[in-house]
């Protein structure tokens, strides 16, 4: 297999699934199966194929069910982007060509990313795809450049719907903002300060709890960082803890939020 790819024989990845599922049954609660595959990085710099990412679904979610049926099979979170062709697809598009080639059947929770970009989390897509801040003068179709809003899960859910599968929730495998001040990284252009990063992260979590009942079901907050991440790491940015376990103002924010 190529780094960061599918393996060349996708049953060899059922095997592995099966093991796992059989060795802790009862105490895994759910798998995600994959990561980003709309991405050729991730798809092991083949061109994104989502009729491939639903053969390898369907054989994962059949190796874990057959092992232990009351586990959650959990779609790979889809990265919003605006680039198409070699090196991605549009995850609206890929999400579509999903259900297209039979994907419904094989999984109980569709997963998806919201990053949050520069806007607040309650912005609306279609007025944040209008503005050029918002979007860093993205040159893309007005409807791609709705990926720049955290609420553009509500899309996602909307394609959902369309294709029958209004009563599976969502997981948001990955939301959050960063703040990463360094002039040459691609995510510079839409950080916003530490205080903002957790106004947004505490406003996101009380719109989905408000707006998105009963179809939102995890928020996967992005991240806890790890000890050997440092300011040379994009991650370092989104994380709401510094290297040492030190808490941040969006950890702060998150532990103070009412919960229920």
């Amino acid at each position: 297999p190529k780094v960061d790819g599918p393996p060349a024989n996708y049953n060899d990845f059922g095997d592995f699934l099966s093991a796992l599922a059989t060795r802790y049954k009862g105490r895994i609660q759910a798998y995600q199966i994959w990561n980003e595959p709309n991405l050729a990085r991730d798809w092991g710099g083949q061109t994104p194929s989502a009729t491939d990412y639903v053969r390898l679904l369907k054989i994962a979610y059949q190796a874990i069910k057959a092992a232990d049926p009351q586990a959650i099979v959990i779609t790979a979170g889809l990265a919003p982007t605006t680039a198409s062709g070699a090196i991605a697809t549009p995850d609206m598009d890929y999400l579509q060509q999903m259900y297209d080639a039979g994907a419904k059947q094989y999984f109980d929770m569709l997963g998806l990313h919201a990053a949050g970009y520069r806007a607040p989390p309650e912005a609306d897509p279609g007025t944040v795809a209008k503005d050029p801040v918002m979007t860093n003068n993205d040159p893309s179709p007005e409807k791609a450049k709705r990926i720049y809003a955290f609420r553009h899960a509500e899309d996602i859910r909307k394609i959902m719907v369309q294709n029958g599968d209004e009563a599976k929730r969502v997981a948001i495998l990955e939301f959050g903002w960063t703040s990463d001040p360094r002039p040459n990284s691609p995510y510079h252009w839409f950080a916003v300060s530490e205080e903002l990063k957790a106004k947004y992260i505490v406003g996101a979590y009380d719109y989905a709890r408000k707006q998105w009942q009963p179809w939102v079901g995890i928020m996967s907050l992005i991240y806890v960082s790890a000890p050997y991440w440092t300011p040379e790491d994009e991650q370092y940015y989104w994380s709401i803890t510094d290297p040492k376990g030190n808490p941040r103002p969006a950890y702060d924010a998150v532990k103070a939020m009412l919960k229920n």
